[in-house]
């Protein structure tokens, strides 16, 4: 009884003040809102980006990831090492590693490549941003001196010199053409090292085709090493994602 009469209290005071509806709706709203959280908490989210994964043709050709992935589909930096200052965020659900705070150099430690090639996606976060891929880095990276004993293919549009700009081998060798795409947007980039000869294809052009000497700050080069990528600035960005190799040796 009392319970009954606490309702019918409850219904009118209510009642006098909001439409019955909605005075229901707000004895029920608590209920109804851990519900809401319930779904929301079980329902899959989507990733932000979508995520770029070798294709089964590439597989074929013997291409392999180098950003793996596990049983679950996360994406996880096993093999690789950094140095130097600054360092790479990994979002374990693009597969997209991201450059903070330079100058560093983010390496896979797992293997040393002679003749191969290498296939990876980037885009910059603003037009200053600056990075590379570095090739044939030739020891384990315990000082800056790798930078006078390996290749690097710049990530640049902003300089105005051709062998410091995207595509370039990095003070040596420029690219034949611009073929950067604007910042915010993913460039497809391949590198192929064999013996002495380097080509880069940018977005679906080969700019470098180029027979290695040392030139500008390289004194010399190995002839097997590891592969690399450069966080260079401390205000700007660059992302990776799909890095992909195949060994032709």
């Amino acid at each position: 009884m009392r319970s009954a009469m606490k309702t019918i209290l409850y219904v009118l005071v209510c009642a006098a003040a909001v439409p019955l509806a909605a005075c229901w709706g707000a004895q029920d709203a608590p209920a109804d809102a851990a519900q809401d959280a319930a779904a929301q908490d079980a329902a899959p989210t989507a990733p932000a980006e979508p995520v770029a994964r070798l294709t089964e043709a590439e597989r074929a050709e013997g291409f392999r990831a180098l950003l793996s992935e596990s049983g679950d589909g996360r994406f996880h930096k096993h093999g690789w090492n950094h140095y130097g200052p600054g360092h790479f965020t990994l979002d374990h659900d693009t597969g997209i590693l991201a450059s903070h705070g330079g100058m560093g150099l983010l390496w896979y430690a797992a293997e040393a490549f002679g003749d191969f090639t290498l296939r990876l996606e980037f885009r910059t976060g603003s037009p200053k941003s600056n990075s590379g891929v570095f090739l044939r880095v030739p020891e384990m990276v315990a000082s800056d001196e790798y930078i006078y004993h390996s290749f690097e293919i710049q990530i640049d549009a902003s300089s105005a010199e051709g062998i410091h700009r995207t595509g370039a081998v990095y003070d040596a060798e420029a690219p034949s053409e611009d073929r950067a795409r604007p910042p915010g947007e993913w460039n497809d980039m391949e590198v192929s090292f064999v013996g002495s000869r380097i080509t880069v294809t940018l977005n679906g052009a080969q700019v470098v085709d180029w027979s290695a000497e040392p030139r500008g700050k390289i004194r010399d080069f190995a002839a097997r090493g590891y592969v690399g990528l450069q966080n260079h600035d401390w205000d700007t960005s660059t992302e990776f994602r799909n890095i992909r190799v195949k060994r032709l040796d």
